[in-house]
């Protein structure tokens, strides 16, 4: 397919390179900070960017456009520290009031010496609370990690280092909501969450540790820009709707049970307290 169809986006700032039609693209002309400019600052001659968030504000940012299915993924390198009641958020969203569609990827902060928690949720067709946690398997502080999320006709895949960590499937011929209806922006965003993030609202934010930072960089989206030929969203021949990304290869199947069967700490599915009768889609194979 043709440029015109697919956005492709190395961010951030000086670093970004794309192109729509023939147009090389600038942040000014493809990105918004949404929140708090004084927040975020561009560092190593704009190859990377700086989250800050302190007793004043969080800050975030956003792509200008929407996007129907594809991969996004972004670089990360988290609050190293006692970071305790942070959440560092990127995530797709349909930007609606009602019927929300919604791909989240949250890190929970921790205090020092504690695993880092990554929760994954799914809103489709306005319906969420779907939270799965699983604590990383390494100090995310340390280094730049790769985040993505994979959009297509047959699941979402969340990966860490290309490590599948959530997999949802499309179950919609089975009566379940699945996100096919709305295209999404791609947001980031750093901001307190002591009321739920650590051990469940426990262990609060030590202000006396801010300000707080974390750090972004190759930032990339391969998706159907919207607007954009309204054609491309269904288009059997986009890479990420082809055979290999259809259901995951063995490799990547043999890891996710590895990450669910030593890492996973929480899954709604099996939360009998909160969920009674467990979601349709949990006895579908999500």
């Amino acid at each position: 397919m043709g440029h015109t169809a697919v956005l492709s986006v190395i961010f951030p700032f000086l670093a970004l390179v794309a192109f729509v039609g023939a147009r090389p693209a600038t942040f000014l002309q493809d990105f918004r900070i949404t929140w708090a400019d004084t927040h975020i600052k561009q560092l190593q001659g704009g190859t990377a960017i700086q989250l800050k968030l302190d007793p004043s504000s969080g800050c975030g940012f956003a792509s200008n456009k929407q996007y129907h299915y594809g991969r996004v993924s972004m670089k990360i390198k988290l609050i190293p520290g006692d970071s305790a009641g942070t959440v560092t958020a990127f995530y797709l969203n349909s930007d609606t009031d009602t019927v929300r569609d919604e791909l989240d990827f949250e890190f929970l902060g921790n205090r020092s010496g504690q695993p880092y928690t990554v929760q994954t949720n799914v809103y489709a067709h306005g319906k969420g609370d779907r939270e799965q946690r699983v604590n990383l398997w390494f100090d995310p502080a340390a280094d730049y990690h790769t985040y993505t999320i994979l959009w297509n006709h047959y699941h979402v895949v969340f990966s860490v280092d290309n490590v599948p960590v959530r997999v949802f499937k499309n179950n919609e011929g089975r009566g379940i909501p699945y996100p096919t209806l709305q295209p999404m922006g791609v947001y980031s965003t750093l901001w307190e969450g002591d009321d739920w993030a650590t051990r469940g609202g426990l262990e609060k934010i030590d202000w006396g540790k801010a300000p707080f930072y974390a750090y972004y960089k190759d930032f990339d989206i391969e998706g159907c820009a919207v607007p954009g030929p309204a054609n491309c969203a269904s288009n059997p021949n986009n890479w990420w709707e082809g055979p290999a990304y259809r259901q995951l290869s063995p490799e990547q199947a043999r890891l996710y049970r590895w990450v669910r069967t030593n890492h996973m700490i929480y899954d709604y599915c099996t939360d009998k307290s909160r969920y009674p009768v467990p979601s349709p889609e949990c006895s579908a194979g999500i």
